[in-house]
């Protein structure tokens, strides 16, 4: 019997962590099994082909909530070409679905439910064998021309007897990108995500751990993503864990989302001593109002994690990546912008906000008509409107993010955001002001590039502000372009005053023969421009600043600005 195992990615770097451990765990009482990846971009008619050359006996597709709409058309296809083929759908956006499902999709000859590896052993161990299985649990099925659904079953205890996908070949440590767990489930309850269901955490064995992170280090994978739901739920196996990675890494950069206010003395400090470029953090803030988190079930202390996140940003080795929710119940449009200044305050590398996903199984989804949540019943499972939050606020809020995408995240145009939130009251409302602007114009529509970005604030600055104001803001705006880009002598955008004194000019052209000199011999490629700024914060007169470019090959360019005069 041949089994392909297969999912749609939303983009092509992503790679399947499920595929390879549902492989290795079914190899040994199954036959050939072949793991196939695509993406949802790909022409259906391309999927469907690149499947049937398989030649399977049996399809199983991994479904989540960005492929949903696609898997089931190409379910609906395969069927029609080759009903002979049993398919077998798995993943968190079915998990929920029962005989409904079936009767839409006469091709489907069984669904399992939750994590994967027992029941889809069962079940292809059962058909290689040409019987029907015996132990359904997790697991429903077409049979006899009824759809019959098993019974509810834990999943594996022990996640060491789940043999290791990398030592067996089965994941591609060249793609760029491999997703990687420790552990599965998650000590907290919060009701709008699925680990609400988990009954509690298991972890891989530390030699275990350490076997496989050994093998993806040695391979130099560039990002290695922890996919644990909170990787530092206990604090000395999180410790040992980042004290292996520190002492083994080479090339690899490890995403971990991690819960700040967990991160213990002994901990802050191995990680204030790692080297940058080793880690990278994600932080679910998610709310912080009280009687939210209080709804939610979610245990979050907003002042201990502002002390950790502050400590950990003052070492500035790790990026740090914050998550915000807008749409939980009892949250206003006022205390979501609080909550982005109070995030923003401690200076993240960037800042997510996002409306809340009604998740099929989650308790936040059960509850949603008696806390008065409205929701997109299609994928992704938007909130629509609250109680406390129109349709109208939550796209205001969504807007925001947009612009906070754009700006903050982006990183380039920092000096601008903080003076425009002097003169809006807060960043938050600065952001907002700028939402407001790119909606009325209709800016939301298209997508810009980062010159594009520029532009449309330029023009913003233009219509908006006079006098001091505008002068301050334009500086800031010609100081975030030249230290993002290099700006070209000559042909520098209209925001700069790049009309240089001759006394000036001397001095500058002094300055860059200076620069030249240092970096002679080293293969440094030195560019520059020189522009006029009369209102930089702190500033009590004109001065000229030079931006030096410097590039080299095989690396990045480096951006330096020098105060004529203060050198």
């Amino acid at each position: 019997m041949r089994t392909t195992l297969t999912t749609l990615h939303s983009k092509y770097i992503h790679a399947s962590l499920a595929l390879p451990y549902l492989a290795a765990y079914c190899a040994a009482d199954c036959t050939a099994i072949e793991i196939r990846e695509f993406t949802v971009h790909e022409p259906k008619i391309n999927v469907l082909a690149a499947l049937l050359a398989t030649e399977p006996d049996v399809v199983a597709f991994s479904v989540y909530l960005w492929n949903r709409r696609e898997t089931l058309e190409l379910v609906a296809a395969l069927h029609a070409v080759r009903p002979t083929v049993r398919i077998v759908l798995g993943g968190p956006e079915v998990s929920f679905d029962g005989p409904a499902l079936f009767a839409q999709h006469p091709g489907i000859s069984a669904l399992v439910r939750g994590e994967g590896e027992l029941p889809l052993r069962a079940l292809l161990s059962a058909w290689a064998r040409g019987v029907e299985p015996d132990d359904l649990s997790r697991l429903t099925v077409r049979r006899d021309g009824a759809v019959v659904v098993g019974p509810d079953a834990p999943p594996l205890a022990d996640l060491d007897t789940l043999p290791s996908p990398f030592t067996a070949g089965l994941v591609d440590a060249q793609r760029g990108l491999v997703y990687y767990e420790t552990s599965r489930g998650c000590p907290y309850r919060c009701a709008f995500c699925m680990s609400a269901l988990d009954t509690g955490v298991r972890s891989f064995s530390r030699a275990r751990i350490e076997s496989d992170l050994g093998w993806l280090l040695a391979r130099r994978v560039p990002v290695i993503k922890v996919v644990d739901r909170t990787f530092n739920y206990n604090a000395v196996r999180a410790r040992e864990i980042l004290a292996f990675i520190v002492q083994h890494h080479r090339a690899s950069r490890i995403h971990l989302e991690i819960g700040a206010q967990l991160l213990d003395e002994e901990t802050l400090t191995l990680l204030e001593n790692a080297p940058a470029g080793i880690f990278q953090f994600e932080i679910g803030v998610q709310t912080i109002l009280p009687e939210t988190l209080a709804t939610v079930g979610r245990t979050l202390s907003a002042a201990s994690l502002e002390t950790v996140v502050r400590r950990l940003r003052r070492t500035n080795n790790i990026p740090l990546h914050l998550d915000l929710l807008a749409g939980l119940p009892g949250e206003t449009e006022h205390d979501v912008l609080a909550a982005v200044d109070r995030m923003l305050a401690l200076h993240p590398h960037h800042l997510q906000l996002e409306p809340v996903k009604l998740l099929p199984g989650s308790p936040l989804r059960d509850r949603a008509a008696a806390l008065g949540l409205v929701y997109d019943p299609h994928p992704p499972y938007t909130v629509l409107t609250t109680p406390t939050l129109s349709f109208a606020a939550l796209e205001r809020l969504r807007d925001l993010s947009r612009i906070l995408d754009l700006t903050w995240n982006d990183g380039s145009l920092i000096r601008f955001l903080n003076g425009l939130a002097v003169l809006r009251g807060s960043l938050a409302a600065a952001l907002a002001a700028l939402a407001d602007d790119w909606r009325g114009h209709d800016y939301f529509r298209q997508p810009v590039a980062r010159r594009g970005v520029f532009e449309r604030i330029w023009r913003f600055i233009r219509e908006h502000f006079r006098g001091d104001d505008f002068a301050r803001l334009r500086d800031l705006l010609a100081r975030d372009l030249a230290c993002s880009e290099r700006i070209v002598p000559g042909k520098a955008p209209e925001l700069f005053d790049d009309a240089l004194g001759e006394e000036e000019t001397r001095a500058a052209q002094k300055l860059v023969r200076k620069e030249v000199d240092a970096v002679r011999g080293q293969g440094v490629k030195v560019m520059h421009f020189a522009a006029r700024f009369s209102h930089l914060p702190d500033q009590l007169e004109p001065v000229v600043v030079v931006f030096f470019y410097l590039t080299r090959s095989g690396a990045g360019m480096t951006v330096k600005e020098v105060v004529v005069g203060s050198e």
